[in-house]
């Protein structure tokens, strides 16, 4: 029997927090599909709903939050319904979570040794202790920490930001998960190593043939680290398909605006240029398209109905009026 391709497999996911006004969808109708070893890169501004997505893939949306519709299917198994156990099973083991801040993963009180050895002994209560620290010892230094053997007796305190973000990604990575969903891990670290970190984890991936979803705002890692990427605004997937097709030629308007609004692509000296206008919150999105209000190319019919998705060979887009594809 041939093994599918597709790993994860995400069709109209709808994700509401209640209030006492509503329910709002912070994520609304997401479809995505990612395959064995890929790197799909998640991107958008604060607040378009990249974490949201993530956190529900997971089932991890505390109350007032709640996954509302849609399916989430990994390997064919719907993970919609499974149980909080069952879905504890399957995290940190075959799927794992990279938190933008590592002190999330980490325990303050905890060797970093102890941290590691749990991760592995809850999924693999069999394995001998010489098996575990030997495999913890291999995961600190495929994440380029030196001295592992030492450096699994210290505390999180002992190490640098960027260090523990090491230790994090080393604890994701040490049951060989088959899908890793990375939230912004490297946003709060330096130039140097973010991309000492990004090299890393895109060798680890393939390595292991491990998928990743890397949810960012950085359109520059974005192009640096992935194959696919999906562009995220007020909850919606607008622009969907390979980094070079959908950097080199967008598509939807707001793609053109993040990638314009990049420091690398203005003349020294000049004005960065931006989008004009904020991001709707939960509550004031209006109706129509979404990104109406701020689109200078939006018309009458942006403010009647919103977008459906329009599918050009494997491109996706939501978009009335989209821009022309570059030959």
């Amino acid at each position: 029997m041939t093994t599918s391709p597709v790993l994860l497999d995400v069709q109209g996911l709808q994700t509401a927090f209640h209030t006492e006004a509503g329910a709002w969808l912070a994520v609304d109708g997401v479809d995505l599909t990612i395959k064995r070893g890929e790197i799909l890169g998640l991107v958008g501004e604060s607040g378009s709903g990249k974490s949201v997505t993530g956190f529900s893939l997971l089932g991890l949306i505390d109350a007032p939050g709640e996954v509302v519709a849609g399916s989430v299917r990994f390997k064919g198994e719907e993970l919609r319904g499974l149980s909080e156990e069952q879905m504890r099973t399957l995290r940190g083991d075959r799927i794992a979570m990279i938190f933008q801040d590592p002190l999330m993963t980490l325990n303050p009180v905890l060797k970093v040794g102890e941290q590691m050895a749990e991760a592995i002994s809850t999924h693999y209560p069999r394995v001998s202790r010489e098996e575990i620290r030997a495999r913890c010892i291999e995961a600190l230094g495929q994440v380029g920490i030196p001295s592992p053997q030492t450096r699994l007796d210290n505390y999180p305190h002992e190490f640098s930001g960027g260090m523990r973000q090491r230790v994090a990604i080393a604890i994701a990575m040490l049951n060989k998960p088959e899908l890793i969903i990375a939230d912004e891990p490297t946003t709060a670290l330096d130039v140097t190593i973010q991309g000492q970190i990004l090299f890393e984890m895109q060798k680890l991936c393939r390595e292991q043939n491990t998928a990743m979803i890397w949810i960012t705002h950085d359109l520059g890692v974005v192009a640096e680290l992935a194959d696919q990427v999906a562009v995220m605004y007020a909850g919606r997937i607008v622009e969907y398909g390979s980094v070079e097709q959908v950097l080199g030629s967008p598509l939807h308007p707001y793609t053109q605006g993040l990638l314009e609004s990049m420091p690398g692509v203005t003349t020294p000296g000049e004005r960065l240029a931006q989008i004009e206008g904020m991001a709707p919150t939960l509550t004031t999105r209006e109706a129509g398209c979404p990104f109406r209000p701020r689109c200078t190319r939006s018309d009458v019919l942006c403010g009647q109905r919103a977008p459906e998705v329009t599918i050009r060979g494997e491109r996706h887009f939501r978009c009335h009026f989209p821009l022309e594809a570059q030959a």
